[in-house]
């Protein structure tokens, strides 16, 4: 389902019916987690790993305000069509280094069943790394069909679509930077 040409030459602005997490929460709970991370892994170098596209906008914000060292590493994939609720998953670009006794950082936008994540440290652990941990941003616990250890929580969304900061409909509304309900017909 696409967007009609008319409604991308308004602002994106205007088709928020309301904004739920303000860019000011959103800015301060980065902070907050940057300066754990920080403190967590002084003394070390860790591999922050981010899955695109929709975690470049944490990544970026949350990179700034780490004061330590850091490496940063993405992947990406491409949910298998018929197994999408199974979080079957392919890896579409992969890492370009090794992570074997490497502190690694796993850091995603969102968490909604789990599924997905789950496969990816599965996958990440086969490759030893001396630590594995994640780090979301937004977090979607009662949609959750696997319990993961999440080492650095953001966010609750509520239980409704949301938009903005890394979260999409058909690949707009990312660059919005708070998060917000789209108005009635736009979906």
């Amino acid at each position: 389902m696409g967007m009609n040409p008319k409604a991308l030459s308004t602002p994106i602005t205007d088709d928020i019916a309301q904004v739920v997490l303000s860019e000011e929460e959103i800015q301060a709970r980065v902070a907050e987690m940057a300066q754990r991370i920080s403190a967590d892994y002084a003394g070390k170098t860790p591999l922050l790993v981010g899955v695109l596209s929709g975690v470049v906008f944490f990544m970026a914000d949350l990179l700034r305000q780490i004061t330590i060292p850091v490496n940063v590493e993405f992947m990406s994939i491409s949910k298998y069509a018929r197994a999408a609720s199974s979080g079957a998953v392919r890896i579409t670009k992969d890492l370009e280094q090794s992570i074997a006794n490497r502190h690694v950082l796993f850091v995603e936008d969102v968490i909604d069943t789990g599924l997905t994540l789950n496969y990816l440290l599965r996958t990440l652990r086969a490759r030893r790394p001396a630590s594995l941990e994640v780090c979301v941003l937004f977090d979607r616990p009662y949609r959750r069909l696997i319990d993961l250890p999440l080492a650095y929580e953001g966010l609750e969304l509520p239980d409704t679509f949301v938009v903005g900061y890394g979260l999409d409909l058909n690949g707009y509304y990312r660059n919005l930077p708070y998060v917000g309900i789209l108005k009635d017909g736009i979906r």
